[in-house]
């Protein structure tokens, strides 16, 4: 993980998410149309928190998100997703 150039702000984080798959167990391969996107990633970035209302997930935190859950956004060639704390469904 390299260094952000992007803080989020309140109670936002941003999300790096996994590689969707592409293989099935049985083997077969999956084509981009149509993979599944990924439900879960790792924390790269966080934000201060609201006031009374500190975060609960830190940095490098392996998390579950919902499918439609934040804003997708390119960084230095990568992609990332930028969301609420409470769009997070679990740590892993």
């Amino acid at each position: 993980m390299s260094e952000l150039s992007i803080k989020p702000l309140a109670d936002r984080v941003v999300v790096e998410p996994a590689a969707a798959e592409t293989k099935t167990a049985s083997g077969i391969i999956i084509p981009d149309s149509a993979k599944e996107k990924p439900q879960e990633g790792v924390i790269v970035a966080v934000g201060a928190g609201k006031k009374d209302e500190p975060l609960t997930v830190k940095v490098g935190d392996k998390v579950l998100y919902g499918k439609y859950s934040g804003t997708e956004l390119k960084l230095n060639g990568k992609d990332y997703l930028i969301m609420r704390e409470s769009d997070i469904l679990a740590i892993v």
